[in-house]
């Protein structure tokens, strides 16, 4: 069975909106393309890492209609190794509505989402969702998240689409590997899931952990 890798670019208020361009998400949102003046070499690197081995991509609604305008149209530029990598792989995408599937390789997900997702995951090694916010939420929900990548950014917004908003499902993480901040300050963080529900607890307890 394959995995879903999850890969988001954050805020430290963890606004997750529009990270890539003025025109991408601009629905009430004054700072379209914040990650611009951020990016580094690192973070790209990494970025280009976290995709290798992509064999499929999971998308919501939105972020597929974004990419399906872009990505066709960056093959032989800067960001040729993403364009040729979402434009070779089969685009599975989240929506309950009637999305005009015109990128090559796209096909829409059935009603019984998680089911549908399942069937992706038997038939492919590496799925990567990209941004899709309320997708991500489903699929925490219904523990299909085998890894997240999150990359945080030294930047607070104040307005716009958070990573996990009001309703966020509750979920533990576990961290899989050592932080790295890059030259701008952005921080990689990567985790995958663990057993449970976060839990509770009292800091002036006896059992707190701390030595006296």
């Amino acid at each position: 069975m394959g995995l879903v890798h999850v890969e988001l670019f954050a805020t430290l208020d963890l606004v997750g909106q529009s990270p890539g361009s003025p025109t991408e998400d601009p629905e009430d949102f004054p700072f379209g393309g914040w990650q611009a003046p951020l990016l580094d070499e690192l973070a790209g690197a990494q970025v280009a890492a976290a995709y290798a081995g992509t064999d499929a991509l999971l998308l919501g609604r939105r972020t597929y209609d974004i990419f399906a305008a872009y990505w066709p149209h960056q093959q032989g530029g800067p960001d040729d190794g993403i364009a040729a990598l979402f434009n070779r792989v089969p685009k599975y995408v989240a929506s309950r509505g009637t999305p005009a599937l015109g990128w090559a390789g796209s096909e829409q997900l059935g009603p019984d989402l998680a089911a549908a997702v399942r069937r992706v995951r038997e038939e492919h090694e590496h799925v990567a969702v990209v941004g899709s916010l309320d997708l991500v939420q489903t699929l925490l929900r219904e523990r299909l998240v085998d890894r997240l990548d999150l990359w945080l950014h030294p930047v607070v917004l104040g307005v716009g689409k958070r990573v996990f908003a009001g309703g966020a499902v509750p979920t533990n993480l576990t961290l899989l590997e050592p932080p790295v901040a890059g030259p701008s300050g952005t921080v990689h963080l990567r985790y995958g899931l663990a057993e449970g529900t976060p839990g509770t607890g009292d800091m002036g307890a006896p059992d707190r952990g701390l030595e006296r």
